[in-house]
Formats: C-alpha cells, structure tokens, sequence
C-alpha cells in the first residue's frame, strides 16, 4: 500500500496497465452492477442545478424514471448512487453508435451543462471508499474490463495515468504529483 496524506492507495495502479477500449465493452460498465454510480453530497447538488440542461439528452423512460423517483437514492449499504433503471443501467445511459454513453457528460460536452459527470465515472476502474480515519484508493477488476487491460498493455499505459485527470479532479494536483513521484521511485527500485 502508498501512503499520502489520509490515502491508503492499491500499489495495483502503478503495476496495472489499462486504457478504455469502448469499441470492444460497449460501455458495459454504466448497465451491469449491483448499484448506480458512487456520488459525493455535492455533486448532487451540482446534477439538481443542471437537471433541466441535461435531461433532453436522455430517453423519455429514463426523464419520466427521474420524474417519479429522483436522479439518486441511497442502497443497502448506505452508499449514495445514482438511480437505476429495472434492467440495472444508470438513469443517465445514452446511447451512440451502439455504445453506452452518459447523458449528464454529453451535455457538458456540448456546454448545455457546468457539470462534467460523477468522478466516480471519471475514475473507473478506480475506485475511492472514505472510511472514518482513511480514504482507500482501489483498483476494482472487473471481466468486463479485459478489453481495456489488453489495450492498456499494448500501449503501455499505466492504471494511475489513464485516470490521472480524475485523480487531480478527486484529489488535487500536489496528491497527483506525490503519486507520480511514488510511482516513479518504484519503479527505480525495481529496476535494480
């Protein structure tokens, strides 16, 4: 494990090598699972304020599924998520070309909206949980994601470089450097 400040980070996103491969997973990763995506108090204020920009980039299902029982629920294990369809995808699927897409980063894209997308989603397959004395930083596998481990190798791309940009966003530049740094150190100590 890497120690910064009050993180406790999975040496896994240093040694893993991953890059999305979107053509191979179709994004699977926003309809399978147990729970919606990971949100922060924040950015659900952050969805609210930018609801009526974001909701006609989705389906009518999904706008009247939002309608009737909001964009974000509370599970079981008392985890704030965003809301899912029955078939288990996410309220804010779109789809492209045959490839799932999110509605709320869509809309930023095409400056409708001020918010970018859960940083959970920017971060996946990293995955952050905040326990009482630590925040642990996680690489979470999944088969699905094979695709973007095969694609990662090929081009070399480390797990922590591929999210680097969500890592800033999560945590801030000088945690990033410090983590570069980590990696960096590392790396000189394994090649002897």
């Amino acid at each position: 494990m890497i120690v910064i400040k009050d993180t406790l980070i999975s040496e896994e996103l240093i040694e893993a090598q991953f890059m999305c491969n979107l053509k191979a997973c179709k994004g699977m990763c926003c309809i399978e699972g147990d729970q919606g995506a990971p949100l922060l108090e924040e950015e659900c204020e952050e969805i609210a304020k930018n609801l009526d920009k974001i909701l006609p980039y989705l389906p009518k299902e999904q706008q009247d599924k939002i309608h009737e029982k909001g964009f974000s629920t509370i599970y079981p294990d008392g985890d704030l998520g965003t809301s899912m369809m029955e078939d288990g995808a996410c309220v804010f699927i779109i789809k492209e070309n045959g490839i799932v897409g999110c509605g709320v980063e869509k809309a930023y894209f095409d400056k409708q909206s001020t918010f970018h997308k859960p940083v959970s989603c920017h971060l996946y397959p990293v995955r952050v949980k905040t326990y009482k004395e630590f925040t642990s930083v996680n690489y979470n596998r999944w088969d699905i994601c094979s695709p973007a481990c095969t694609l990662g190798k090929e081009q070399q791309m480390p797990l922590y470089l591929f999210v680097e940009n969500a890592l800033v966003r999560r945590f801030g530049r000088e945690w990033m450097d410090a983590l570069k740094a980590t990696a960096a150190h590392l790396e000189k100590e394994k090649k002897g």
